[in-house]
């Protein structure tokens, strides 16, 4: 189920929000929402630790700790409930609409007695915010974007939210006796970008105690339904999980069935009757005889219909299923193939792990790995050229260590993040930036140029010799921010012309660029560099989802130049 860490961290945000929605402190507001970052991007389980552990984590003093262990206890803590004791439910809900902060949703309530995105919805169409004191035209519209976001995000969670889910389902059913095989399937195991319930597959001859298993474990909140082939819980964080267990000599046929999109499966289906045979969760039958041909492995059920085995994600009917038959399918990146990340941080800045702990996991990861502080544009940093000349050094010494002790080799890059102005200038003029080995540039603000700005800004930047990577390029965060206005084709055009990659951002809140456009940069000549752009060692552990984006994007090694040799890629970073 998801950690503790993140149920943790959630209920101390809510708790930011509603004390400066009632008025309360800004600043101790912001003490708590620094905790709850800190919790979140903590590596261990933090149910798990001491009261003299827990003060160790950056932010988590006495108060905040005590909190904490009363938050594992009950699964709240008692200030937090009286704060929503305070507020109308209403208003809560308001305060999940990207774009609205707490005190502008309690201002809504008070002022025009709103208290749900529909009631506001409806204000906002028949004018009523027009006159209301900090509200605008553009705020309007930026609501208005805000509430569609939280509608089509629903009851949907984040990818690593629903593989965490997975993982503690799999680590408590495959230990009961008679669990032959399990496994993620559905829309997670196809990596989809958001979830809107898990799908479990398992093997075992007797399903029941495997379902109780199940229905027993401390997050089931509901037993939605329970039968011998399916059974269904909510956990208590809202999230379904559906397992369903088959015959081991089924296990194929079933994992093939239950993972591919629904018009993956019509597409193979129609092949198969094509062929006079029948493909369903049991098998591949011959329709006359009605003989099963095989079931056993998803690779059996693939070959007997004179197709490659299709990787997980790619069955969503974009194209494989042709290229399958005519075994052409791309030899897809893999977890494996990856050297190195260049795109990532540490506490100079946002991180919240120093640049030693940051390397010190990236070693156990990679060949090469470089540190890429924000840059001053992004005032909140407070970046200066003297801290980020002294971190160069210690990037240099850090990596002279790393290459006499007799460790597993790593080779340490010195870069930054660089703010793309809404006139595409960056920070640091030419002779400053050509003291990094790399260079990744982003949007950061002004997120609502038109199109035809936010183009010119983007090829700008791609033009300017110094940046090597397009960072997190659409800007969105799933469900909270939509992605900018850019011309993809000329953004794609510039990157290609120029020699700059564009980044595949492995967080789970962005996974940006997005799969739907990735063949489109690829078929016109981008390369790619699949970064976590990690600000904590659990960020690190992001970088299969990257992967995954990239795959269900079709790309191979060939086209992401993380998997390069450090030789080929300094060639790249030249843009030579």
């Amino acid at each position: 189920m998801p950690q503790a860490n993140d149920a943790a961290a959630a209920l101390l945000d809510e708790y930011a929000d509603l004390y400066v929605m009632t008025g309360g402190d800004p600043f101790r507001a912001r003490v708590y929402g620094k905790a709850a970052r800190a919790i979140s991007a903590y590596p261990r389980d933090i149910s798990e630790l001491t009261p003299a552990e827990l003060l160790k984590i950056t932010g988590v003093g006495k108060s905040i700790a005590g909190k904490i262990a009363e938050i594992t206890a009950t699964g709240s803590f008692a200030e937090l409930d009286d704060l929503r004791a305070d507020i109308p439910d209403g208003v809560r809900q308001l305060t999940q609409i990207p774009a609205l902060g707490p005190r502008r949703a309690l201002q809504l309530y008070q002022e025009l007695q709103i208290s749900s995105p529909e009631q506001l919805r409806d204000a906002i169409a028949a004018g009523q915010l027009n006159d209301l004191k900090g509200f605008g035209s553009k705020s309007a519209e930026k609501l208005l974007r805000g509430i569609d976001l939280l509608e089509s995000a629903g009851q949907r969670v984040l990818l690593n939210v629903a593989a965490e889910t997975a993982a503690r389902v799999i680590e408590v059913v495959e230990r009961v006796p008679g669990c032959q095989r399990i496994a993620a399937a559905g829309s997670l195991r196809r990596a989809s970008e958001s979830i809107g319930d898990v799908d479990v597959l398992a093997a075992a001859e007797d399903s029941g105690p495997l379902m109780t298993a199940l229905t027993s474990m401390p997050e089931s909140a509901e037993i939605i339904g329970s039968g011998p082939t399916k059974t269904s819980i909510r956990t208590s964080a809202g999230l379904q999980v559906d397992l369903r267990v088959v015959g081991l000599d089924v296990w194929g046929a079933a994992l093939q069935y239950f993972t591919g999109s629904q018009a993956h499966n019509v597409r193979v289906r129609e092949i198969a009757v094509r062929r006079k045979l029948k493909l369903s969760e049991y098998g591949l039958f011959d329709v006359e005889s009605g003989h099963l041909i095989c079931s056993e492995t998803e690779e059996e059920v693939y070959a007997r219909l004179d197709m490659q085995w299709i990787p997980p994600t790619l069955r969503e009917d974009t194209g494989e299923v042709e290229a399958a038959l005519r075994h052409e399918l791309p030899p897809v990146v893999t977890d494996a193939d990856v050297r190195g990340d260049l795109h990532s941080h540490t506490n100079l800045t946002d991180g919240q792990a120093s640049l030693e702990e940051m390397v010190a996991a990236a070693r156990e990861r990679y060949e090469y790995y470089a540190i890429t502080d924000h840059a001053p544009n992004l005032v909140m940093q407070r970046m200066t050229d003297e801290k980020m000349l002294t971190q160069r050094e210690q990037v240099r010494r850090l990596g002279e260590r790393l290459a006499s002790d007799g460790g597993r080799p790593l080779v340490l890059l010195h870069g930054t993040e660089l703010n793309i102005g809404p006139d595409g200038s960056v920070d640091w003029p030419p002779e400053f930036l050509a003291g990094f080995d790399i260079c990744v540039a982003s949007v950061h603000s002004h997120f609502d140029q038109p199109r035809s700005e936010m183009t010119r800004r983007f090829v700008r930047a791609c033009e300017n010799p110094h940046v090597n990577i397009i960072g997190h390029p659409l800007t969105r965060k799933i469900g909270r921010r939509p992605p900018v206005d850019v011309d993809l084709a000329e953004l794609y055009r510039a990157c290609a012309e120029t020699g700059t990659a564009l980044e595949v951002n492995a967080h789970p809140a962005r996974l940006d660029l997005p799969s739907a456009h990735i063949r489109a940069a690829r078929d016109a000549g981008v390369k790619f560099a699949i970064d976590t752009d990690a600000h904590s060692l659990r960020d690190l552990t992001y970088l299969q989802y990257g992967v995954a984006t990239a795959q269900r994007g079709w790309l191979t090694p060939e086209d992401v130049i993380t998997t390069w040799p450090l030789a080929r890629l300094g060639q790249f970073l030249r843009k030579a």
